[in-house]
């Protein structure tokens, strides 16, 4: 026992490695954890105290054990059984397809990354890139909402900067998780998103096994209180129009309410922009009858590039408005009471119809309106068309630059023509041929607002 044993250096080394190795694992790194655990929890609580919706402890749980808890959910499990039976092969094949799944569904939220990080980066972008507006808020509706209810925003979809956007201006209400399309799948973005809590979908999935994989995590996620945001329309408007609702998602929500139980709340928001960083892809999209945007990342850093060198050289000018509006909370509770059956459909037709209603009017889409309405229009005759407008959508959200119509003109007609959108001619501004597909997706986005009668004439134009 006591006799002197020779060893080779680099097994001595080696012995001391495994010793290292196996001290941290069992005593330095459960502590270090602990120590950062306690001070993530104490931090989640100070941000809880300010937040009209707290972040829920299903959201701070572990990715690992959210996988673990979602595929051996009782439906899961028998999803898998049924896919197994149907493709002809093993169980445990089956289940491992699930767990694919869920490791692809499930996020990673940080509280750190989403306040320290995705908060402050949305708000740099968002006033960077435009003079961001609110146009409605239901405040007292949206401060009544009991803390312990889910809350889902629904939301259409202008831009992909609807996420950056929607995320800083609701920074001190909540939390978002978003439903995030294929698009961001892609490393690193796929890891900040999944840190600020986003879960991504296929949305054109036909796979059953996926579909109640991803069913169970929404049922999950609502039944805990989780505030989510959806784009019910399922994608980019590529005319600018509002889409109907696609279902989905919201049907997985409306199965996950159990009556009885906390209730869920959906808050309609709305979005517009003078100008859309896509709408040329879109555009192009809906000219070729395919959603394929053709969004080559050389042209996209150069037109970066291009930004940052006008700003650095003084020249730069914002994108014009970006305004949201929230409405009045829905309650699932108090719609399911007044609506027989399954009521995912007429609640899907209601949330829409809310949405188009709080759509902001922005100058860009007036003037698009206008000329596409009248033909070529001094700055004169836009200013006196543009009130006459305004008085047929009394009820409508119209945003005003500086409460002044000659101003507004001014930003419509500015940031077209320096898009070579519209031309001038003698002192009257015309639709440029080239581009009235644009022209007319802007006016679009305003177009379900405007008095049947008088939308003839941009039918025509169509």
């Amino acid at each position: 026992m006591t006799q002197t044993v020779e060893l080779p250096i680099w097994l001595f080394v080696l012995i001391l490695l495994f010793a290292a190795v196996t001290f941290a694992s069992h005593f330095l790194f459960p502590s270090v954890r602990w120590f950062f655990r306690r001070r993530l929890e104490k931090a989640v609580a100070r941000l809880n105290e300010r937040l009209e919706q707290p972040i829920q402890p299903f959201k701070l749980a572990r990715r690992h054990d959210m996988i673990q808890r979602l595929i051996y959910d009782p439906q899961v499990s028998h999803a898998v059984l049924d896919h197994a039976r149907e493709q002809g092969i093993p169980e445990n094949v089956a289940f491992e397809e699930a767990r694919r799944y869920a490791r692809e569904i499930v996020p990673s939220f940080s509280a750190f990354a989403y306040f320290g990080l995705a908060i402050r980066l949305a708000r740099l972008l968002s006033n960077s890139l435009y003079r961001v507006r609110l146009g409605h808020v239901d405040n007292e509706a949206l401060r009544q909402i009991d803390p312990e209810t889910t809350v889902v925003f629904v939301m259409n979809h202008r831009s992909n900067m609807d996420y950056v956007l929607v995320t800083y201006l609701a920074a001190e209400r909540t939390t978002l998780s978003y439903a995030v399309g294929e698009w961001a799948q892609v490393w690193p973005l796929s890891r900040l998103i999944r840190a600020m809590g986003a879960y991504f979908i296929r949305r054109k999935s036909r796979n059953e096994l996926y579909r109640k994989v991803l069913a169970a995590y929404v049922r999950l996620a609502t039944q805990a209180g989780v505030t989510q945001a959806i784009f019910p329309e399922g994608g980019l408007s590529l005319t600018g129009e509002l889409k109907p609702p696609k279902l989905g998602l919201l049907k997985y929500i409306v199965d996950g309410f159990e009556p009885g139980s906390h209730d869920v709340v959906f808050v309609p928001v709305a979005i517009n922009y003078d100008r859309v960083l896509e709408d040329r892809i879109l555009t192009s999209a809906a000219r070729s009858g395919k959603r394929k945007f053709n969004a080559r990342i050389g042209v996209i850093m150069g037109k970066v590039l291009k930004q940052i060198w006008l700003r650095v050289t003084g020249r730069y000018h914002r994108f014009g408005y970006a305004a949201v509006s929230f409405g009045t909370p829905v309650s699932l509770t108090e719609f399911t009471a007044c609506h027989s059956g399954d009521p995912t459909v007429p609640l899907g037709r209601e949330l829409m119809q809310r949405i188009g209603n709080l759509v902001p009017v922005l100058p860009v889409p007036m003037v698009s309106w206008l000329l596409l309405q009248n033909g070529a229009l001094s700055r004169t005759a836009l200013m006196v068309r543009m009130e006459a407008l305004i008085q047929k959508i009394p009820n409508a959200i119209v945003h005003l630059p500086r409460h002044d119509r000659e101003y507004a003109v001014e930003v419509g007609l500015r940031h077209m023509l320096e898009r070579g959108i519209l031309s001038e001619t003698a002192g009257n501004y015309a639709p440029n041929e080239a581009y009235r597909d644009v022209l007319q997706y802007y006016a679009n986005s305003i177009v379900h607002l405007i008095p049947e009668a008088d939308r003839s004439n941009s039918a025509s134009a169509k």
